[in-house]
């Protein structure tokens, strides 16, 4: 299944125009299992070569629950700290991260995901763990993609071994997937150069003006 869905998503990074997609060398489903250490310093190796200054990564929930995208999160948020640490052994310079966020669902979209697919939640050990979606006010930046959503639903198809989600999103009607696909909802989790309670439209907001 690992070479399956890492097929499914270098077809999808295809679609968007991803230019790189890396690996940690993870088995699907095992993320939350690997030796935290070194999984951080895998990462930190990627931010250190790419330099991004912006990062996006899971809401400490996973997003829906899933084991491996709540660990993709603490993982991620610990290579950050990490990556800006002279300290740290990696032999790359350091470097600094200037804003991170998490991905999320706003309440709305999470009811409505419900009533048009079911349950999107999970049962992790026996133990329930709902999709809940975040309240309007904690959202800070609502990225406007509409124009790109075609491209958006084209990539999520390319995950097939994903095929009972697929089918029900593909009975969607097309003003749903717009909607769906169109928008994208954000908590800032730190930002070293813009602040404040207005909600952003753009992840890069504060970066632009330093250049």
């Amino acid at each position: 299944m690992g070479r399956v869905r890492e097929a499914e998503l270098r077809a999808a990074a295809g679609v968007l125009g991803v230019r790189e997609v890396a690996f940690l060398g993870y088995p699907d489903g095992g993320l939350d299992r690997a030796d935290p250490r070194e999984a951080t310093w895998r990462l930190v190796g990627h931010l250190r070569r790419a330099r991004p200054e912006v990062v996006v990564t899971f809401s400490p929930d996973g997003h829906t629950g899933h084991p491996d995208h709540v660990a993709v999160s603490q993982l991620t948020c610990g290579a950050v700290v990490c990556a800006a640490d002279s300290s740290y052994p990696d032999p790359q310079p350091p470097h600094r991260v200037h804003k991170l966020y998490y991905l999320v669902d706003p309440l709305e979209l999470v009811e409505w995901a419900r009533q048009a697919l079911g349950d999107v939640g999970m049962t992790v050990d026996g133990v329930k763990r709902p999709h809940t979606g975040w309240a309007d006010w904690a959202i800070t930046a609502r990225v406007d993609a509409t124009a790109y959503w075609r491209a958006a639903w084209e990539a999520v198809q390319c995950h097939q071994s994903q095929s009972h989600t697929l089918a029900r999103l593909r009975t969607l009607a097309e003003a749903t997937h717009e909607r769906v696909w169109g928008w994208g909802h954000f908590y800032r989790v730190f930002s070293l150069v813009n602040g404040g309670r207005a909600k952003e439209s753009d992840l890069f907001e504060g970066l632009r003006e330093a250049h």
